[in-house]
């Protein structure tokens, strides 16, 4: 891992991961993928806690850890993805193995670190971090030629993808609870919910705004604009340790896990 993918991580996880979900799910293969799961353990809704592991070990296994710690969690995802395919039910075919649907999940999560990026530090992100992102996607099954050759590739794949963005009352109804953090016990969506839906609406292309009927004005694009740059201002002067949790922690206790023979996911 290099220092720009390090660097691009932060805010990710509590700033832009809802709006990061919504944009995956809103293909639809990934979203009844997700909302079809007979994998229970990683039911956002019924273990939050252990469904934020698994995913935040995931970017930290992927951004930080050796080529080792990403083959054992490759294969420790690989065994609940097993139960992730369609039925004859299903109102689309799906296969979580599907290296075409990982590379959407990865080019998702690459067009969040930009946007975080951008948000909190300004500029463009450097080819550097481009090219270290592809390990967002190898982590599983993407292969390194699937991944667009440089960030000009990734704009066209980009526009494309969007293309396929179909976000239905069934799969909107899901990520609303999501942006309103209906996953959590009171009083955390009465205390956080309209800030959380103001940040992940924020961090939505509009596009996905528009499907997800989230409504923004020039007067909080303004809002977000001062937030993210204060937020940004404030994260480049923390302690490394602090800047990269929880993807420290998480790498910790894959670690432990591992030592102790404990399951990765």
């Amino acid at each position: 891992m290099g220092d720009a993918l390090g660097k691009a991580m932060v805010g990710i996880g509590l700033m832009a991961g809802s709006a990061n979900v919504i944009m995956q799910l809103g293909r639809p293969p990934v979203g009844y993928g997700v909302l079809e799961s007979r994998v229970e353990s990683g039911n956002l809704f019924k273990h939050p806690l252990k469904r934020a592991r698994t995913t935040g070990t995931y970017l930290a296994v992927a951004a930080f850890g050796t080529d080792d710690e990403r083959a054992a969690y490759r294969r420790a995802v690989n065994r609940s993805h097993v139960q992730v395919r369609s039925t004859s039910d299903s109102p689309v075919a799906y296969n979580a193995f599907d290296p075409e649907l990982q590379l959407w999940v990865a080019a998702c999560l690459y067009k969040g670190l930009e946007d975080v990026h951008t948000a909190f530090f300004g500029g463009t992100p450097s080819e550097e971090l481009y090219a270290e992102a592809v390990v967002l996607g190898t982590t599983l099954e993407v292969k390194p030629e699937m991944w667009p050759r440089d960030r000009e590739a990734f704009a066209d794949y980009w526009q494309r993808g969007l293309g396929a963005v179909r976000i239905d009352s069934r799969t909107r109804a899901y990520l609303r609870d999501i942006v309103d953090l209906k996953f959590l016990p009171q009083p955390f969506p009465l205390v956080f919910g309209a800030f959380h839906r103001f940040v992940t609406t924020g961090f939505l292309p509009a596009s996905f705004r528009e499907q997800m009927h989230l409504r923004w004005s020039a007067g909080d694009q303004r809002r977000f604009d001062r937030l993210t740059r204060a937020l940004g201002y404030l994260v480049l002067r923390l302690p490394a340790r602090v800047q990269y949790f929880p993807y420290n922690a998480y790498l910790r206790d894959l670690r432990k896990r591992r030592r102790a023979g404990r399951p990765l996911v």
